[in-house]
């Protein structure tokens, strides 16, 4: 594997191989990887010629009270990782080679940005749609591979290369979760030993979402008001969102019966944030269509 930290020595590269006629797919991460990460170099490593991860930590995406100076950050060990995975080349670029000076430029998808975890972190999703752009701009892949736990993220980057007619294969991968159903993620490892059992309300919220619309819940603001009290009988937690959504457009639902529905929930344990969804009524769906 090799490492590049600088854009114009990556094209130089990435230019070689595409006129070799190789395919390659980019795996954006903020390093400090996980299984889950791994998850999405398996993916790519299984469909692309040439596998580029790339680790920034984006300041563009952390609101001015957010942890950007803790984000946990360990490139050699990331390194280790990606080498197992048989990863071609880790671009891991300095914010001095992303953003050389103040960008002037953003990207916005700004009706699905402030929904849902948007609504909680201005300018959150506009930092994430620059810099995917940034880095499908730099590597030019034909695939990009992102985790389906980051529900909002993924659907933004899709309408982003849709509306703006980027060259480029999004691929979600599914959640992958520990043992106890919490999905992995890097700011897990800010929780101490009582948040991290206090932790699975949130899988377990979501599989409260699943009792209550397979007994038939069908009005969405009930539904969310249940799924905080679910959230709230965990002492430790504070739900910041529990809401369901139409599972393409985010928007608000006037009922939940007979469709699929988003259950997206952005939950506080002590001061970390743990993002997780959940797409329910996919069966029923299918069946009522077939019916």
């Amino acid at each position: 594997m090799e490492t590049i930290t600088t854009i114009a020595t990556l094209r130089v590269q990435l230019g070689e191989h595409r006129k070799a006629g190789k395919n390659i797919g980019l795996v954006p991460t903020m390093g400090y990887l996980h299984a889950g990460h791994m998850e999405l170099v398996a993916r790519a490593r299984a469909e692309n010629d040439i596998v580029v991860v790339s680790i920034f930590v984006n300041p563009l995406q952390f609101g001015a009270n957010e942890d950007l100076a803790k984000y946990p950050r360990d490139l050699e060990r990331d390194s280790a990782m990606l080498r197992d995975g048989k990863v071609d080349i880790l671009f891991a670029p300095g914010v001095a080679d992303m953003y050389p000076r103040p960008m002037e430029t953003l990207v916005d998808v700004p009706k699905l940005g402030m929904e849902l975890e948007g609504a909680v972190r201005p300018g959150h999703f506009s930092g994430v749609a620059t810099v995917v752009t940034k880095l499908f701009n730099i590597v030019q892949p034909d695939s990009a591979y992102f985790g389906e736990k980051d529900y909002q993220q993924v659907a933004i980057i899709r309408r982003m290369v849709d509306d703006l007619a980027q060259p480029v294969r999004v691929v979600p991968v599914p959640t992958v979760r520990d043992a106890d159903g919490l999905a992995l993620s890097s700011r897990n490892v800010y929780l101490s030993k009582e948040e991290r059992a206090a932790a699975v309300i949130v899988p377990q919220a979501l599989a409260e979402a699943e009792r209550l619309y397979a007994e038939g819940a069908d009005d969405p603001i009930a539904f969310e008001a249940a799924l905080r009290a679910f959230i709230a009988s965990e002492p430790l937690a504070t739900s910041e969102v529990a809401a369901v959504r139409h599972p393409d457009t985010l928007e608000p639902l006037t009922k939940l019966q007979g469709q699929p529905i988003l259950v997206a929930l952005f939950v506080r344990i002590g001061t970390t944030r743990l993002l997780d969804n959940r797409v329910i009524g996919l069966k029923q769906a299918t069946n009522n269509k077939a019916a």
